[in-house]
C-alpha cells in the first residue's frame, strides 16, 4: 500500500542512558505522521491521514504496535502512542513533540506508561 507524501517515517533509537551508555538501535520507536517544513509533526495533516500514523515500539525482543493520537492539553496539545484503543493506562506521551523537530540527529524524550522519562534520537526521516 502506498501512504500519502505528506507522511514519514521517523525512526528513534534510545540514546545514551546509565543502562546502555553506547544508546541502542535496538530500543526504540517507528512512527509514521505528516511533518511540515521545518520537521514538526503537523496536527491538521494528522487529522487528514490519522488512520496511516501508526507507531511500532521495539524493546530488545519484545514489539508492540499502536497509533499516534493527539489530545487537548499543553501548549499545543499532546502527543502520544496508543496501543489499546479506549484506555490510557498503557499510553506513552511525547515530552513536547509539538515544538520538537524531527530531523536526523536531534533527540526528544517520551514517557514511557510507567511515567519514567527516556531520551532518543531521531535515527532517521524518510517518506513513508
Amino acid at each position: 500500500m502506498t501512504l500519502p507524501h505528506v507522511l514519514k517515517r521517523i525512526r528513534l533509537n534510545l540514546a545514551r542512558s546509565k543502562e546502555f551508555p553506547e544508546g541502542s538501535a535496538r530500543h526504540g520507536y517507528e512512527f509514521v505522521a505528516p511533518l511540515d517544513q521545518a520537521g514538526h509533526i503537523d496536527l491538521t495533516l494528522w487529522k487528514q491521514h490519522r488512520d496511516h500514523c501508526r507507531v511500532r515500539r521495539f524493546w530488545g525482543e519484545d514489539a508492540e504496535a499502536g497509533r499516534l493520537v493527539h489530545r487537548p492539553g499543553g501548549k499545543g496539545g499532546v502527543w502520544a502512542f496508543d496501543y489499546v484503543p479506549g484506555t490510557s493506562e498503557d499510553d506513552e506521551s511525547g515530552y513536547r513533540f509539538a515544538s520538537h523537530a524531527f530531523i536526523t540527529g536531534e533527540y526528544v524524550s517520551i514517557r514511557d506508561e510507567d511515567g519514567e522519562l527516556h531520551t532518543f534520537q531521531v535515527a532517521s526521516v524518510e517518506p513513508a
